[in-house]
């Protein structure tokens, strides 16, 4: 029975999602199927029934979705279950019971991102997945590589260890966002190549402040030169609507915990099939130049519970649709931003044009620091952001979610007035 149980999980008809939400979901659908996205993003009564599929605390606004984002009811219960039955005897219910569950999981991942299964890795976060591939890929002294300073710090990181240790040379670009004009950004990766430059890392979206980056243009432009592109997708695997081979990209790396809603602690990598043999994998394999992504997933004992959390996740997604999704999301972002923009003393630090950005905004007051302003949200109004203060880009991030109410967004916007109205400038 216990197997039975742990086989069907997220993959069934009897997945979790499917028993809770189903029904009520479809009716929901039905009522709104006249509709286009765009319409549908603006119908609360629709997304007040998404919304009660989340367990977040009313006491708090949380609108720091960027950093990690809270998992659906049904996500949280599946990690749960299937926790408590590998306690029951682990090294069976685990490696003989819940692991036939990474195969579909694994189908499931390539289904969302338009992939193949066989260059899908299931790893722990964005960071993993793309150090895996920064230390897997033969660099040697001299060879360059092209990113930029807004990059996130751990990709960073990394290439400046190969710096250190191996003599590759590591180029940063800066940019200052917001940017609203594609050729400005691929014409600053273009004039930084050189007959030296092997890769180009390329952030979908710069988690700082919300800028989309063209990585299409980037990566087309680069194939002409010869160059692999790797890109960070964190910020934009469950928001927006795109296959991840229709970015051009050959690696990329995401987090499932942010807007996936996916159990906190899991991410994926995709590896261009043909590629998958050159990259070394970051953990031990007998076979390191094998052409099987699986090699990358040797991280010893793993969370099977959160793998069947990962699937309920998914099964939350295909209900919503991507596109709806990232159509909702960039309402609400553009819902409280436009209210704000004209505020004295309040600066937008991201652009409001569907192109440019969706979910992340950026926002600072004259007068104010950073911090300050991250403290008075939350110590008077009790509004969790993140305060940004890294290279050249100094704001309050602020990052709502599909949970996320108009209520909430309308006390966001009292109490930025309320403050620009008291800051000394």
């Amino acid at each position: 029975m216990k197997q039975a149980a742990a086989l069907t999980g997220a993959f069934s008809a009897t997945s979790l999602f499917n028993l809770a939400h189903a029904e009520e979901w479809k009716k929901a659908g039905q009522k709104v199927a006249h509709l286009t996205d765009a319409q549908i993003a603006e119908d609360e009564d629709y997304w007040s029934v998404i919304q009660r599929a989340y367990s977040v605390d009313s006491n708090i606004i949380i609108l720091n979705n960027g950093g990690v984002s809270p998992s659906p009811l049904v996500v949280q219960q599946a990690v749960e279950r299937y926790n408590a039955l590998s306690n029951q005897g682990p090294s069976y219910f685990m490696w003989r019971i819940l692991d036939q569950g990474r195969e579909p999981l694994r189908e499931k991942l390539a289904l969302l991102a338009g992939a193949l299964p066989d260059e899908i890795a299931v790893d722990r976060n964005a960071t993993e997945a793309l150090n895996t591939i920064i230390f897997g890929l033969d660099l040697k002294a001299g060879d360059e590589v092209i990113g930029t300073k807004q990059d996130y710090p751990h990709m960073v990181g990394a290439y400046k260890q190969r710096a250190l240790r191996e003599g590759i040379v590591y180029k940063q670009l800066s940019f200052e966002f917001p940017i609203e004009d594609d050729e400005v950004i691929v014409k600053a990766y273009r004039d930084a190549i050189t007959p030296k430059t092997k890769i180009i890392h390329v952030t979908h979206i710069i988690n700082w402040v919300g800028q989309i980056m063209p990585v299409r243009k980037i990566a087309d432009m680069a194939h002409e030169h010869g160059i692999e592109v790797i890109c960070d997708g964190a910020h934009t695997f469950g928001l927006l609507d795109f296959k991840i081979p229709d970015l051009h990209c050959d690696y990329f790396g995401t987090s499932l915990h942010k807007f996936l809603s996916a159990p906190i602690g899991s991410g994926m990598m995709w590896i261009k099939k043909e590629k998958i043999s050159k990259v070394w994998p970051l953990l031990s394999d007998d076979n390191p130049h094998s052409g099987d992504i699986r090699k990358f997933e040797n991280i010893g004992t793993r969370s099977f519970p959160i793998e069947q959390g990962i699937g309920e996740a998914i099964n939350f997604q295909l209900a919503i649709g991507t596109k709806r999704k990232e159509e909702r999301i960039r309402y609400l972002k553009n819902y409280w931003a436009s209210k704000v923009q004209h505020i004295p003393k309040v600066k937008l630090h991201t652009s409001l044009k569907s192109e440019y950005s969706c979910a992340i905004c950026g926002v600072s007051i004259d007068g104010m620091t950073v911090s300050e302003l991250d403290n008075a949200l939350f110590t008077q109004y009790k509004i969790h952001t993140v305060g940004i203060n890294y290279e050249n880009i100094h704001c309050v991030r602020i990052t709502p979610h599909v949970y996320t109410t108009i209520a909430n967004l309308d006390k966001l916007v009292k109490a930025i007035t309320e403050i620009a109205g008291k800051s000394k400038s």
